[in-house]
């Protein structure tokens, strides 16, 4: 079997598959159900100078394609935390994320609280603009109170999300976490024409398998711009949401949502579809393919504007006539059972190759 185990800023896991702070890690039992079904690490939900108060309903699966939520930090006080959880949140020893936010004086607050207990520190300064001043004080707090590692987590809609990450590893961050969820979005039940959330505007936050594209995007371009190791965070469900991670870049991964829809035992499947998969591959460990996507674009001088046609395996092809169907082009018909592509009407799109059930189609890219 491959080798998936990571270490991350001197932490150590069986898997690269982690809890992220958020309802799957809210308390302690929950914690320890996660890591006995699989989880290689905890990061416990983010506490506050103060208690959340979750608007309500707080959550809401749209049958995994996406998620919707106006979940916030932790509903327990960091009181209770330390009076009542943080012990307990450990099966085998495995590390311990605590998370915290939100601004310089909570840190201040929490790390003399926080600080026997935790193996590091994941840092949510949410939904920044441009100006990083609060991140970097909430960093530089951190630091200051700390030896332990500090990881900053960084949203979706920074700008030059590059020069972010080099600005965060200047000033001490032990590694960045990418991405927080991705919003306000809003979405309406129509049999009543209310909001699914219970958000005093209607709105949440999108996570689950919808937002991997751009959770993807946003770990490629810090990771290719920093040496410090990259968590990726958003859509990750299966195996290979964990190859892709990797290969953009991730150091690891974090998972919250597919956690909440499928329970605890989704950590452990998605550990063993990774293994699978680079077994299946050839591959003797994740570092193999740890950023192949980086030093492949690295080598692209320009974008493609050659039209290639999709190159048909007979061998796997069942005549479905999916492909037909879907071509805008009219450049494909089903002959013998059979697609046969006609590259003077072929726009080279690639949607035939994505919806081919069989992975008969080939593009090149």
């Amino acid at each position: 079997m491959a080798d998936i185990r990571v270490k991350i800023a001197g932490l150590e896991y069986e898997n690269p598959v982690i809890v992220a702070a958020g309802p799957p890690s809210k308390d302690a039992e929950a914690c320890r159900a996660c890591v006995e079904n699989g989880a290689a690490g905890v990061v416990a939900k983010t506490v506050s100078a103060v208690p959340a108060n979750v608007p309500k309903p707080c959550m809401h699966d749209f049958k995994g394609k996406l998620f919707l939520n106006t979940e916030l930090w932790s509903e327990l006080s960091v009181e209770h935390w330390v009076a009542e959880e943080y012990e307990k949140c450990k099966v085998n020893n495995e590390p311990l994320i605590i998370g915290m936010g939100y601004v310089e004086s909570d840190i201040r607050t929490l790390i003399p609280m926080l600080d026997k207990y935790a193996d590091a520190y994941e840092i949510s300064s949410h939904y920044v603009g441009r100006d990083l001043t609060p991140m970097l004080n909430t960093l530089r707090a951190a630091k200051e109170l700390t030896k332990k590692p500090v990881f900053m987590k960084v949203s979706p809609g920074v700008e030059n999300l590059g020069e972010v990450g080099r600005i965060l590893e200047e000033n001490g961050a032990d590694g960045l976490v990418a991405i927080n969820s991705v919003g306000p979005c809003l979405s309406i039940d129509i049999e009543t024409g209310k909001p699914f959330m219970g958000s005093a505007t209607g709105y949440g936050w999108m996570s689950g398998a919808a937002i991997k594209p751009i959770a993807l995007r946003v770990v490629y371009e810090l990771a290719k711009a920093v040496k410090i190791p990259v968590f990726g965070v958003g859509g990750v469900t299966c195996g290979a949401d964990v190859i892709e991670m990797v290969m953009a870049g991730a150091a690891a991964v974090q998972v919250c949502t597919q956690g909440i829809i499928e329970g605890p035992k989704a950590f452990g499947r998605i550990a063993k579809e990774t293994n699978e998969w680079l077994d299946k591959h050839g591959y003797n460990s994740l570092d193999e393919i740890r950023g192949i996507t980086i030093k492949y674009l690295a080598e692209r001088e320009k974008a493609n504007y050659i039209t290639n046609p999709p190159v048909v395996s007979e061998d796997k092809c069942i005549g479905c006539g999916i492909c037909k169907t879907v071509c805008g082009y009219k450049a494909i018909e089903i002959v013998e059972k059979k697609a046969v592509i006609n590259k003077d009407k072929c726009f080279g799109c690639g949607v035939c190759v994505s919806k081919c059930p069989t992975k008969a189609m080939d593009i090149a890219r």
